[in-house]
């Protein structure tokens, strides 16, 4: 199991640690660091700029959304970034949700989220084969654009710049069991958003079909720390946040993964508190357990020990949100 370093996005601000985590991973032997967006930092200025002061990990985001660029913009910027890191890029992608998508992005939430992912997957495929001009009739991406709004003069482009890989990898961020078996077809890995060693059935029919080499890479928080409950503060502090504000109460995908994993009335319950205003409560709401099989929280030996659940399994890429160094080293040392 390789090992990540998951850095997100920003807060209020960038993060000045996170150049430094970046190459005291790299050090480490860490395989990849991963950046993310939501609706403030973007997912790629700041990897190209950890690129620049790093040699060898790998580069992904995870996720870059969908809404925020059209296919052909997320393919430029991903083989851009690839040439200038001598073929280190990686391209994980997500859909978001409605709240997001329509607040945010200002653009419609699909109808069909399987088939708009799979036409803006089809598309970056294109674009990095470069075998002709893109062309795609699609529901919800044609290229060339024939809409009735169009002037019907655009024609079929190839990119100019002849992209490093063919085969650069993307990855899909999906939650549903039908969006997590399409991105086994159509995508060279997925980006779960909560794994739980404990409960791999909650996944294994979608996975039942992924083909030999196909990547894995759940995000987890990382800490090593002697009080295991103040170390799940974190945890549950995201998780209140995604299953209570991250999405509406009639539908949020963040609530629904958490209900297939067994805690349906504590997900419901913890939407009730934030969306009433109550967003401390919703966060100690959160069930200890929850937080604690999603991530890596204690003392060595009990990190150690828990982490020999998540090497049994299908994970082929850990990818640690771990915001100090001495976490990052011992993840490695138990991980080598």
């Amino acid at each position: 199991m390789r090992l990540g370093l998951a850095l997100g996005y920003w807060g209020r601000g960038p993060d000045p640690g996170h150049v430094a985590l970046a190459q005291e991973a790299e050090r480490l032997g860490y395989d990849s660091v991963w950046t993310a967006e939501a609706w403030g930092s973007d997912a790629f200025t700041p990897l190209t700029w950890i690129a620049a002061q790093t040699s060898r990990i790998r580069l992904g985001t995870a996720v870059a959304q969908m809404a925020a660029r059209s296919p052909v913009t997320t393919a430029m910027h991903a083989l851009t970034l690839d040439h200038l890191s001598g073929g280190r890029m990686m391209l994980g992608m997500g859909l978001s949700g409605p709240q997001v998508v329509e607040g945010w992005y200002g653009r419609p939430f699909p109808k069909s989220p399987l088939t708009a992912t799979r036409e803006y997957v089809e598309v970056i495929r294109q674009v990095l084969r470069r075998e002709g001009a893109v062309e795609v009739a699609g529901r919800f991406h044609s290229h060339p654009y024939t809409g009735e709004d169009g002037t019907g003069l655009g024609k079929p482009l190839k990119p100019i710049t002849h992209p490093l890989r063919a085969d650069l990898p993307l990855l899909l961020g999906a939650e549903g069991p039908k969006n997590i078996a399409q991105t086994t077809r159509i995508a060279d890995g997925w980006l779960p958003l909560y794994w739980s060693p404990l409960r791999t059935d909650v996944y294994e029919a979608s996975l039942a079909d992924a083909p030999e080499g196909f990547l894995i890479a759940p995000m987890a928080r990382v800490k090593v720390c002697d009080d295991v409950a103040e170390g799940l503060l974190p945890v549950k502090a995201m998780l209140g946040f995604y299953i209570g504000g991250m999405g509406h109460a009639a539908r949020n995908f963040h609530a629904d993964l958490m209900a297939r994993m067994g805690y349906a009335d504590e997900a419901r319950h913890i939407q009730e508190l934030f969306l009433a205003g109550r967003r401390e409560e919703a966060v100690l709401a959160v069930p200890d357990a929850f937080a604690d099989e999603i991530s890596l929280v204690g003392p060595r030996a009990r990190i150690a020990e828990r982490l020999e659940l998540w090497r049994r399994g299908p994970v082929t890429d850990l990818l640690a949100l771990a915001p100090d160094p001495h976490t990052l080293r011992v993840l490695a040392e138990l991980n080598s």
